[in-house]
Order: structure tokens, then C-alpha cells, then sequence
């Protein structure tokens, strides 16, 4: 009778922590963020909004950001080999905070070797530190990409 009592307790106990704290649906593609620009459609020149969201990453992954670097990247199967790389900012996230998002201007550089009709993606790249096996810090990489046209 008592084992009945206790597994009842339990289980009602379950149900009830279960429904007091919603769980939040985070895709395993969203472990390194997510992240908007805005607006989309750009000239060299002009300035964009970049808007970060880390709560999946943090609160879900328990990936926290040391850098967020974002790059101006043409996919490799369409890059003729002169189009490298552009670095548009760098962020420190060393947030004591306890903040999950970042928001910044940056300007599109005015580089000369944009390609009209190129397909450009912004890379996100978050560097994040993870122990290792002497449980010192070692810094690891994941990305994501998100679309911006750059009219040339």
C-alpha cells in the first residue's frame, strides 16, 4: 500500500512540474542561434540591422557565445574563386547579464569585388568555449546562414 501511495505522489508530483514550467521547442538547428537582417536588400554602403536571438543556444544547448563574427560569403558552388570572404563585425558576447540576444548596425563595406547577381549569405559564425579534457576551455565553432542581396 505505501509503494501505491509513493508512485502516486510521484507521478502527481511529475505533473504538476511538468505543467508549471513550459518547455520551450528548440530545433537542433537552432543551437547556434537564429538571426535576422534588415533590411534584406542592400547597396554597398548601406547600413543593416542585425538582430541576434541566442535562447535556444543558451537555455536549451547551454551554448554560450565567447564571439559572434558575421561574414559576407558567396556560396561556394556559385564563388569563381574572387569573391572572398568579407568580414562584417565582430561581436564580444561576454554577457554577465544573463542576455540572450544582441542587436547592432553595421555598414556593407564598400568592397570592389562584389558580383552583380551573386548569391550572398551573411555567416554567423558563434565561437564558444567547451571543457576540455583537463577542464580548461577550448573554443569551437558552429554556424548558420542566413540571405541578403547586395545590388552591385
Amino acid at each position: 500500500m505505501k509503494l501505491a501511495i509513493s508512485a502516486t505522489l510521484l507521478t502527481f508530483a511529475g505533473l504538476v512540474a511538468s505543467t508549471a514550467v513550459p518547455r520551450q521547442f528548440c530545433p537542433e538547428a537552432t543551437r547556434f542561434g537564429t538571426f535576422t537582417v534588415s533590411p534584406n536588400t542592400v547597396n554597398p554602403g548601406d547600413n543593416v540591422t542585425i538582430s541576434v536571438n541566442l535562447d535556444c543556444g543558451i537555455n536549451q544547448f547551454g551554448i554560450r557565445p565567447k564571439f559572434l563574427d558575421f561574414t559576407i560569403v558567396v556560396p561556394a558552388a556559385s564563388n569563381n574563386g574572387f569573391e572572398p570572404p568579407i568580414v562584417l563585425a565582430r561581436r564580444d558576447f561576454n554577457s554577465p547579464t544573463g542576455s540572450t540576444s544582441d542587436q547592432f548596425t553595421a555598414k556593407i563595406p564598400l568592397a570592389k569585388f562584389y558580383v552583380a547577381g551573386a548569391p550572398y549569405n551573411i555567416l554567423m559564425t558563434n565561437t564558444y568555449p567547451t571543457p576540455g579534457t583537463d577542464g580548461s576551455d577550448v573554443l569551437v565553432q558552429g554556424g548558420i546562414f542566413g540571405g541578403i542581396t547586395i545590388n552591385v
